[in-house]
């Protein structure tokens, strides 16, 4: 029974299924389980044990067929298989079974994240170093997107072609941006740019409302004049930059990709890996992409520009306020040979945990 962490399959695993007659299911199902847990190539011989009742000419026949479907590989010149990127994507989105966390585990990511007195920044820190721990692999996580309102907005003229855009939030928290501006604006133009601003931000967090506001830029057009309207699309640009910019993203347990026998084999690809790890911005991108769907997210290998070379995969899942706004998301970094079943309950939680701390409810 697949778990709703995952949502439901793609359609292009369906169909990938259903171009498998039983026993090729059965046997490429018992091949990938039989691979994430021990990283080795699965042979014929292996198979027979794990109860499959056909004869050996008959498992190798069907392991050939996998292999030309692109979901098996042959990565030496053994006759074990392992699956490819496609082989682990589809099983993940079509045959993986994910069962809950148990209640020990529930208890200790409670007791290590909602520690008496701990900041949030300290759960954040917490959550990398505890991922990495239970899961095997490397724990990311990418702080929130402020989630103050905005209280006011103005552009400040400071030359015939350079003004000062501030924002300042309900907190206290005040951004100045320094922006050039174009031929033909004037004082006049600066108020009206802030008082539209003002009338849309006032009291929502700016990457919510911004968000909006940059869909509506075509009607603002209308409703502004031609500089009025740039300096709004400049200012949302400005101030939303700078929130990106001040965003941290934290990375625990590099030490545990080198465990994993496949990839310590290959120190390139694990070089490779901990060059990935230092793209920051790339990084949280790839983590802020996550909030666009439901559920846990998972990309194997080239399914990502950062991870291609690697080959890695990432299993992520969004924090959200009470709102349910996306603000941040976890994660584990590792080899495709993740122990999904294990990983995504794991992921899942610890978001819905920070997503409690981050909205003051604990309970």
């Amino acid at each position: 029974m697949r778990s709703p962490l995952l949502g439901s399959a793609s359609p292009e695993a369906l169909s990938g299924l259903v171009g498998l007659d039983a026993r090729a299911r059965d046997i490429f199902r018992r091949i990938v389980e039989t691979y994430l847990q021990t990283g080795e190539p699965v042979g014929s011989r292996t198979l027979s044990l794990t109860g499959v009742s056909l004869s050996p000419a008959s498992i190798r026949n069907t392991m050939q067929d996998l292999t030309l479907a692109g979901l098996l590989a042959s990565p030496h010149a053994s006759a074990g298989r392992i699956p490819t990127h496609a082989g682990l994507r589809l099983f993940v989105d079509g045959l993986l079974e994910i069962g809950d966390l148990g209640q020990e585990e529930r208890r200790e990511i409670d007791a290590r994240l909602v520690g008496r007195g701990r900041s949030f920044d300290e759960a954040l820190n917490e959550a990398s170093a505890l991922l990495s721990g239970l899961a095997g692999g490397a724990g990311i996580v990418a702080s929130p997107v402020r989630d103050v309102g905005v209280k006011h907005v103005e552009f400040v003229a400071l030359g015939p072609d350079q003004a000062l855009a501030v924002l300042v939030a309900e907190d206290g928290a005040v951004e100045n941006r320094l922006m050039k501006l174009s031929a033909g604006v004037t004082p006049a133009t600066l108020r009206e740019a802030s008082n539209f601003l003002n009338a849309r931000l006032r009291g929502r967090p700016l990457a919510e409302a911004g968000v909006e506001m940059r869909a509506e830029l075509d009607t603002a057009r209308r409703e502004l004049d031609a500089a009025a309207a740039r300096l709004v699309e400049d200012g949302l640009a400005a101030w939303s930059g700078g929130a990106e910019r001040e965003r941290a993203l934290i990375v625990r347990g590099r030490a545990n990709l080198l465990h994993d026998p496949e990839t310590a084999a290959d120190l390139e690809r694990v070089r490779v890996l901990f060059d990935d790890l230092e793209q920051k911005e790339q990084l949280i991108g790839l983590l802020d992409g996550v909030g666009s769907a439901e559920g846990v997210r998972i990309f194997i290998g080239a399914e990502t520009r950062l991870f291609s070379l690697s080959g890695s995969a990432v299993v992520a899942a969004p924090y959200m306020n009470g709102r349910q706004r996306v603000l941040g998301a976890v994660g584990v970094i590792g080899p495709a040979r993740l122990n999904y079943a294990r990983i995504i309950p794991l992921v899942d939680y610890t978001a819905r945990v920070l997503g409690r701390l981050l909205d003051g409810n604990e309970t």
